[in-house]
């Protein structure tokens, strides 16, 4: 059985990050743990004298969050109809990629789910910075990114970007895999670069990276860099009409060095469609 992790901040940008989760699982055994992270306001803690007040303010904070998370629970037993779905609810205090992080490992996650705002205005400015902050800290799970406006229909396109300069293990493939497999998903493998000249590694890499996907439908695509790799990976998934893009989360990786652009970040609020994060 699977178990995912989604926090929630109960706006309607969170629930619909959730029934899309729940959609791409439909059919397989999940247990959905439902976690709302909250923390009092600073200015509030500092004004406070006494241990009892504190504690009173906390014990308020996870009453009401309590509270909240069993109506979304409620709420989804109107909408959803999956019998192989479990929930769980749990109301915690602390910093919320902190607790994510713990949470990896007790719960033996297989994946996390959050909800993404994307990013407005023509300096980019990034909503959504819990979303942010987990990417950047959490790097020993995959993290599915779901934008706002998404509405989930089908999962027939995964673009999979990738410079080949590093060796593809079963594991890190295995969430991507498992996703394909279940959808009879089409993995359009993207080389984002301005040299398509490989090396007798990328060589070594990119077969090895066939073998590993043969028996999925697949394609493999060049794509030139003419502005950003953020923007060559979005209108290239866009023209396909692509459903998902899966990202590694490399530290430091070839394409960031090469445009000193944050890619999987960047790509997380600028993508109209899911984005998967997958560790190294």
């Amino acid at each position: 059985m699977k178990n995912i992790l989604f926090p929630t901040d109960f706006s309607d940008n969170a629930f619909n990050a959730l029934l899309t989760a729940i959609k791409l699982q439909k059919g397989l055994p999940c247990n959905f743990t439902i976690i709302h992270v909250y923390t009092p306001d600073k200015l509030n803690i500092a004004s406070l004298q006494g241990e009892k007040r504190t504690g009173l303010i906390f014990n308020a904070l996870y009453k009401d969050a309590v509270s909240r998370l069993e109506k979304t629970l409620k709420t989804l037993e109107d909408v959803t109809n999956f019998s192989k779905h479990s929930f769980s609810i749990n109301a915690i205090s602390g910093d919320l990629a902190s607790v994510i992080n713990e949470l990896v490992t007790k719960k033996d996650l297989d994946f996390i789910v959050m909800g993404t705002k994307g990013a407005t205005g023509a300096k980019q400015i990034f909503l959504g910075s819990n979303t942010v902050r987990v990417l950047k800290k959490i790097r020993n799970c995959p993290i599915l990114a779901i934008p706002s406006t998404y509405n989930f229909q089908s999962l027939k396109r995964i673009v999979f970007p990738t410079e080949y300069a590093h060796y593809f293990s079963k594991n890190q493939l295995s969430t991507l895999i498992k996703l394909a497999e279940a959808w009879s998903s089409e993995l359009l493998v993207l080389h984002v670069a301005q040299e398509f000249k490989l090396t007798e590694k990328q060589n070594m890499n990119k077969n090895l990276l066939q073998e590993r996907i043969s028996y999925l439908k697949n394609s493999f695509h060049n794509i030139d860099i003419h502005s950003t790799v953020t923007e060559a990976i979005t209108a290239f998934a866009k023209k396909q009409s692509a459903d998902m893009i899966c990202l590694i989360h490399y530290n430091h990786t070839f394409m960031e060095k090469l445009t000193q652009e944050p890619v999987v970040t960047k790509v997380g609020f600028t993508t109209d469609i899911p984005l998967l994060v997958l560790p190294v």
